[in-house]
């Protein structure tokens, strides 16, 4: 079975012609083409709150639904965080991970029930300070090890991490395995790999990237990066 995972700042979908275009960001997701996508910068920041990719559009123009938080009723995520799935995966329960951090920061979680396995997926967005990340993953850690049956899982999102190996990337031991798919910030020319991809032991990783196309060079500040994972039949 293999599956493909991405993650995806958004930018709130201002791209950098500064317009705000949902449907350019859907467009992208369409040439992703992922079973499951962690998006950062998802709502608006102030306000209500609401999505930046209202509910209509996913409905209408892609094959997505977003895993309910029931948090806010115009928003898809918290703090910016949200995951969706294709159509046709269950979602069996999800919920959102608080971090310790001075600016509004969150994390949000999914176990997802996928060609018959069990499957917890967290989606994040970590502090621009070194040693607020260091906690903020050690508290997703600590809440994945303890929110359920321990199953695969993939963590993922915009780390603000500038090292390549160390920095708080150190917090993930073995038998974690941080995947690097490459540059992608900011997206007009990367030199950065602030997004990044984590996988537990049960995955074996096929391929990992950043997806460069006309259309995403120009719809965020972020290029999306993906995974292609395959877990052994139990």
């Amino acid at each position: 079975m293999e599956l493909t995972f991405a993650s995806y700042n958004i930018h709130k979908a201002v791209g950098l012609d500064r317009r705000r275009d949902p449907e350019r960001i859907l467009a992208v997701l369409h040439e992703i083409d992922a079973d499951v996508v962690a998006l950062q910068e998802a709502d608006r920041r102030f306000g209500k709150r609401e999505s930046v990719l209202p509910r209509d559009l996913l409905d209408d123009l892609s094959h997505y639904r977003a895993v309910p938080l029931n948090h806010r009723p115009d928003s898809i995520g918290w703090h910016g965080n949200a995951l969706l799935v294709k159509r046709g995966v269950s979602v069996i329960e999800a919920g959102m991970v608080p971090l310790p951090t001075l600016e509004p920061r969150g994390a949000v979680r999914a176990d997802l029930l996928i060609g018959g396995h069990r499957v917890r997926v967290v989606g994040m967005h970590l502090d621009l300070s070194g040693l607020r990340r260091r906690q903020q993953l050690r508290t997703i850690l600590a809440h994945v090890e303890r929110c359920g049956p321990p199953c695969p899982a993939v963590l993922m999102g915009d780390l603000n991490e500038w090292a390549q190996h160390g920095g708080a990337l150190r917090e993930f031991q073995a038998p974690w395995r941080v995947l690097a798919p490459g540059r992608s910030f900011p997206s007009r020319q990367p030199v950065a790999q602030l997004d990044r991809i984590v996988i537990s032991q049960d995955w074996a990783a096929v391929g990992a990237g950043v997806h460069h196309s006309a259309l995403s060079a120009r719809a965020s500040d972020h290029l999306p990066v993906f995974a292609r994972l395959t877990l052994p039949e139990i």
